[in-house]
């Protein structure tokens, strides 16, 4: 019988050396900076607003499929 495989994600630890995931993590802050420096701070400001309000919609309608459920 095959074995049953998961679709979980592993952890890279081991797989990936720690020279190369630290160059990734400091390479991934420097393109962060670098994309803060585009915006004016009012735009990332907005967009913080925005993102969050996005986010009050998605938990609202999470609150409302649950409270359906309970219904039933």
């Amino acid at each position: 019988m095959p074995e049953k495989t998961t679709n979980a994600r592993k952890s890279p630890a081991g797989k990936i050396p720690e020279e190369t995931r630290q160059h990734y993590r400091a390479a991934r802050e420097e393109f962060f900076k670098s994309v803060e420096g585009i915006f004016p701070p009012e735009f990332r400001e907005h967009h913080r607003k925005a993102r969050k309000e996005m986010l009050l919609a998605w938990r609202s309608m999470i609150d409302a499929s649950l409270e359906r459920m309970d219904d039933k």
